[in-house]
């Protein structure tokens, strides 16, 4: 009777326990289930980006000098680097030696004839000059003889031949006279002027690169990267220096479709930065679309359509210390 009662309780045991096996399984399992079908907590990831300035010359050249280093801060105006070019050097030479060439024959154009070119101009039509009063004297000698009867009439005509030869001589001489006083033509003076421009033209371009042998900051910033060091050739335009003005710095978050009312423009919230161990207040300034290759994203078959991925930009509502381009910021979607 004693061996039939500890059966029982023995069996009763192993009953209890396996009931409260299986409602402990049961409890767990709801329990999985539960959590696994509850919304999953949305965050989002973004960086934080900054405005970069490169600093670049119009001159191609070799570097001479970078008087930067990486992380230096820097003002605007300060020289970064220096350019040497040789040929640059001549051709400065060149153009201002074209320049004094060409203002040299304006002002020779604008002076009028030599004064000994007047001079000569003049002799010569006085003596035309007398030349023609002297023929004319003879005619009119010769006129009166052939009017009397004894001179002929063949050389009457010499006479009054040689009279006119010499008014057109005068003439001639006259004018010749009259363009050494007044010396070049109006468009010769002009074409002379226009010149000593284009000539001085010339020169100041080459001095505007010349200018640009020393390369400045654009603006306040901090040195974040160098591209081309001392004695390396630098091409026209190409970035040398590179800035970062960390006090203009942003966050860049991509947000679903189905997200985007929480982040429109103006809205704010809030991220939190680790590099800093702090959380942030934004402010949404920016809200575009990004490109079609890498937006489309399909939802559930019971929805009817696909959502697209939207940009946002947004920058800090105080100044935060210590903010750096590229930290992650974790936005929580469902605050």
């Amino acid at each position: 009777m004693l061996r039939q009662l500890l059966n029982d309780k023995k069996k009763f045991a192993s009953i209890v326990f396996i009931v409260i096996l299986i409602v402990l399984i049961s409890i767990w399992l709801a329990g999985t289930f539960y959590r696994a079908y509850l919304p999953k907590k949305q965050m989002f990831q973004g960086q934080i980006s900054a405005r970069e300035y490169s600093v670049s010359s119009k001159l191609a050249g070799r570097i001479d000098q970078i008087f930067v280093h990486k992380g230096d801060n820097v003002k605007k105006g300060d020289v970064i680097f220096l350019i040497k070019s040789p040929e640059l050097e001549a051709k400065l030479v060149q153009a201002q030696a074209g320049y004094e060439a060409a203002k040299a024959l304006n002002k020779e154009a604008n002076s009028g004839s030599r004064d000994e070119t007047i001079m000569s101009a003049k002799d010569v039509w006085q003596s035309a000059r007398a030349q023609t009063q002297l023929a004319h004297k003879t005619y009119k000698r010769i006129q009166q003889l052939y009017d009397d009867g004894v001179m002929s009439l063949q050389r009457r005509d010499e006479a009054f031949a040689a009279y006119q030869s010499a008014k057109y001589n005068e003439s001639t001489a006259y004018q010749q006279y009259k363009l050494a006083l007044s010396g070049t033509r109006d468009e010769a003076k002009r074409a002379t002027l226009e010149k000593e421009k284009a000539a001085l033209g010339q020169v100041q371009e080459v001095e505007a690169y010349a200018k640009d042998i020393e390369a400045v900051a654009p603006a306040d910033g901090e040195v974040s990267n160098i591209l081309v060091h001392s004695g390396e050739l630098a091409p026209s335009g190409f970035p040398v220096v590179m800035l970062v003005d960390l006090n203009d710095s942003w966050l860049r978050l991509s947000v679903d479709e189905n997200h985007l009312s929480k982040f429109q423009k103006d809205a704010e919230f809030y991220g939190f930065i680790p590099a800093i161990n702090k959380k942030v207040k934004f402010k949404v300034t920016y809200v575009s679309v990004m490109g079609d290759f890498a937006t489309w994203k399909a939802t559930a078959s019971t929805q009817n359509y696909d959502m697209k991925t939207f940009e946002i930009e947004a920058r800090p509502v105080d100044k935060v210390s210590g903010l750096r381009v590229g930290m992650s910021v974790l936005v929580d979607g469902d605050e």
